[in-house]
């Protein structure tokens, strides 16, 4: 006896229950028909359902053929609830995909397709009432072949074509005719489960037409795929009965379950748990058996699992991916008078256990809830479970869209935490991703570095906490973390440490890096009047959305478009009210992209990254016997660890790394440098070869640079190392840490230059480091040099007023008399370090006197 977990799924309206219903009756399982219209259909069981005619929630039914047993999962159509749908796939052995013959390939319909193909499921079609005037099925089919896949075979056909239809879908298959003249069903079962082959029948579901070929399809052309050896399950969701049991829905895909078997896993929180499966529920539609055992190929509701969550893996099952449909709107809650919104916030935690993308975010500032949600009718859904269940009455706010950020630059983050007692330090590497790639986390770390056990305790408590970008406070996305080194103290280091120091890292990174804002898109189709038309395409450029080429037989147009979410809230009430209630409108997450008015959205949320102590970008450091915070712009100045990008070109001990101060944002490199440049572009990406904009740099968070330099600018080279042994308080600091002395000047500097708006170059020499290929950083409002091998500072300074003082002005900071004299018959100006002290204690000076006039 073949057992087969199969999953049906359409958009909305194609008819999808209601072939469920058809092939449950033609199979035995039901004495009468029911009908979704009728609120009497066997798998509609909630009222919801019932009333709205719509799947919400996921059923199951169980189809007996005589060689073959089905676990058919009827998933909800309706857009808003596409992530009940996708829980499914990661358990599913095959899926029907229904068509509406009169609707074709919707925008849905096509994202349920990217879905199939991602989660790797073998999928039968059946294009749905034809028995409606104007349907072709030739074109039909072509429409299948065009937008969903070649594959896409007509298996009502005869069989010499269909042997020769199918031939077409594979070289194995061509192969195989060519020679024999046929195709043999063992063939076209292992074409199906490769996905190349797609079989497609033809019928109306309301009028019987086609089912039982259907039927007679599944038992013909599927196999049992390879199962797991001992026990494997899959969690599909958790739920509760009418008794208020915890259910655990379980396919199960490996070994036997038998009552009373001891099961096992991991939280979320990371806990490991072992519970007994004290009950097994076999469900069809409302009502269920009880059973000892279940076998691989079924789905069953367990009772007794307190600890599960939907889409984990149990056994030796590995958990679902994470869901690529997400929520794209956020409501606040409401609550009545009299209801107070911590108990609101207990209920909707419940409710979000059992449907994870339900999700209810708590915002202690400002004491409200947040509920994350697909659309407004899951919203309307929410407000009648609320009653219904917990009899409570909520309304909801209009809602916005989620934006979400990720960055468009390479960095290295580092993270330090070491209070008295506690030590740990991280480095990651944060890479933009592929739009739609989410968050993927990876070492490059060695172990000779930092154990495995610290690397992958790391990785896994970055993946801990949804962690948030720096222009909005929205959650990150589309970026590859990679740990690239690490420390841990032998006798100090605990687990927490490098939590701590990992959040910090990312959080640190993410401050560096060139953030962007991303806001959701909608992937819509239109069915209107063609009279319409231009007031749509008009409406749809106004959005700043694109379309695709309408389609229209004269009275009737389709238009499918792409738009930001945020513009199509309420476009079905305007669409209604011009089309005077003919047009028609289906809504489908789209994925993200960069945002339109990203300026305004960034302003309107008003969000200080730190300010954020939940989301600290800083370290804390420890000396003397105490810890003391450093400001994440310049961690890079106390870190412990060199910096891991271009690892093989940077020494280890006493490198150029321990020299390298804060960075807010890197900027360009000379010209001439054409070394340094390479490794500047490898890893930040093009930079400018403008000679007039050699040190322009984006401000931190921004999305453009701002040219700093150009005809008429001043321009100031400091020569650092011979400022801080000339200036008495600095050379005292430096007699006891140099890193204190050129941070303080750093800082002084920055001072200088926020009040003389001059191009301010301070210059270090890094000529001793050996391999070292220099840097040119941009720290705050400064730009800092630290020269590379074989280059000292007064090389370069010449260098850089050769280049700058034919068309800018140039002064250069040194008590070098010799290098006075070269920078004079460079065109540039000389000011000595004790001149050049007098008009830093002069912006101080100044300063102070602003300070204190502001009281």
């Amino acid at each position: 006896m073949k057992r087969l977990i199969f999953g049906i799924l359409a958009h909305v309206d194609a008819g999808k229950t209601t072939l469920a219903e058809a092939m449950l009756y033609r199979a035995g399982a039901l004495r009468k028909l029911g009908r979704v219209d009728h609120g009497d259909a066997f798998l509609d069981t909630e009222q919801l359902e019932k009333d709205r005619g719509i799947t919400i929630f996921a059923k199951q039914a169980l189809l007996q053929l005589p060689e073959l047993a089905i676990s058919l999962l009827d998933t909800p159509g309706h857009a808003d609830f596409s992530a009940e749908m996708e829980r499914t796939l990661a358990s599913l052995d095959y899926a029907l995909l229904v068509i509406s013959a009169s609707d074709g390939v919707q925008s849905h319909t096509e994202t349920l397709w990217r879905l199939l193909r991602q989660y790797r499921v073998p999928t039968f079609l059946f294009v749905n009432k034809m028995d409606l005037p104007g349907t072709d099925r030739e074109m039909l089919l072509q429409e299948l072949r065009s937008r969903l896949s070649p594959g896409v075979t007509d298996f009502t056909a005869v069989r010499a074509v269909l042997a020769e239809n199918a031939a077409t879908c594979s070289e194995a298959l061509m192969e195989h005719y060519l020679e024999s003249g046929d195709i043999s069903p063992d063939m076209l079962r292992t074409a199906i489960a490769r996905r190349e082959v797609f079989p497609c029948w033809f019928g109306s579901a309301l009028y019987l037409d086609g089912v039982d070929r259907l039927l007679d399809g599944f038992a013909s052309y599927t196999r049992v795929p390879q199962r797991y050896e001992g026990f494997a399950a899959r969690v599909i969701k958790v739920s509760g009965d009418q008794q208020g049991a915890r259910l655990t829905w379980l396919a199960v895909i490996g070994g036997v379950l038998k009552v009373r078997d001891s099961i096992g896993g991991v939280s979320r929180s990371g806990e490991e748990w072992s519970e007994k499966a004290s009950q097994l529920r076999i469900y069809s539609g409302a009502k269920f058996t009880q059973v000892e055992q279940v076998y691989p190929g079924s789905v069953c509701a367990v009772l007794g699992l307190s600890k599960t969550y939907p889409g984990q893996g149990l056994g030796a099952a590995p958990d679902a991916q994470e869901p690529v449909l997400e929520p794209v709107l956020s409501y606040q809650a409401l609550p009545e008078d009299g209801l107070d919104v911590h108990t609101l916030l207990g209920k909707l935690r419940i409710l979000e256990e059992e449907d994870p993308q339900l999700r209810v975010v708590w915002d202690g500032h400002q004491g409200c809830i947040q509920v994350q949600l697909m659309g407004p009718i899951q919203l309307e859904v929410l407000q009648s479970q609320l009653l219904s269940r917990f009899g409570m009455t909520v309304r909801f706010d209009r809602g916005s869209v989620l934006y979400k950020e990720t960055i468009a630059s390479i960095v290295e983050g580092v993270g330090h935490y070491e209070p008295l007692r506690h030590y740990a330090e991280v480095h990651l590497l944060l890479e933009p991703g592929e739009r739609g790639s989410g968050l993927r986390f990876d070492s490059l770390c060695r172990e000779d570095d930092l154990d495995r056990n610290w690397q992958r305790l790391i990785l896994g408590q970055l993946q801990e906490k949804t962690h948030v970008g720096v222009l909005t406070g929205a959650p990150i996305t589309d970026i590859r973390i990679r740990l690239v080194s690490g420390k841990a103290h032998l006798k100090h280091t605990e687990g927490g440490d490098f939590r701590q120091a990992a959040w910090r890292a990312l959080r640190q990174g993410l401050m560096l890096a060139k953030s962007v804002l991303l806001e959701p898109w909608y992937d819509v189709t239109v069915r209107l009047p063609a009279e319409n038309l231009g007031r749509l395409i008009s409406d749809i450029q106004r959005k700043s959305g694109s379309f695709d080429a309408p389609e229209s037989d004269g009275e009737t147009a389709v238009l499918r478009f792409r738009a930001p979410a945020a513009s199509m809230t309420d476009y079905g009430i305007e669409l209604a009210a011009y089309t005077h209630g003919r047009g028609s409108m289906s809504c489908t997450p789209g994925g993200y992209a960069p945002c339109i008015d990203a300026e305004e959205q960034i302003a309107k949320a008003a969000y200080n990254p730190e300010s954020d102590l939940e989301n600290s970008p800083d370290s804390i450091f420890c000396a003397h016997g105490a810890g003391f915070p450093v400001k994440w712009d310049r961690v890079y100045s106390h870190m412990h660890l060199p910096l891991q990008q271009n690892r093989e070109k940077v020494p280890a001990a006493d490198s150029l790394a321990h020299l390298r101060s804060k960075a807010a944002a890197y900027c360009g490199t000379l010209e001439q440098d054409r070394e340094l440049l390479k490794i500047f572009e490898k890893t930040y990406g093009p930079v400018s070869r403008d000679r007039r904009n050699l040190f322009s740099a984006p401000a931190v968070g921004s999305t453009a640079g701002r040219s700093v330099s150009g005809s008429g600018v001043e321009y100031l080279l400091v020569d650092g190392y011979n400022i801080i042994h000339a200036w008495e308080d600095l050379r005292e600091l430096a007699r006891e840490s140099l890193d204190s002395a050129r941070s303080k000047l750093i800082h002084t500097l920055c001072n200088y230059q926020g009040i003389r708006q001059c191009v301010l170059i301070l210059v270090f020499d890094a000529y001793r480091v050996p391999g070292s290929q220099g840097s040119v950083e941009k720290v705050h409002n400064i730009h800092v040099v630290y020269t590379k091998e074989a280059e000292t500072a007064d090389m370069y300074i010449e260098k850089v007023s050769h280049m700058l003082a034919p068309r800018s002005t140039v002064r250069v900071a040194t008590s070098d008399g010799l290098e006075q004299l070269i920078v004079l018959g460079k065109g540039a100006s000389r000011v000595s370090a004790e001149a050049f002290r007098q008009e830093v204690q002069q912006v101080e000076a100044a300063i102070r006197d602003y300070l204190q006039s502001m009281g």
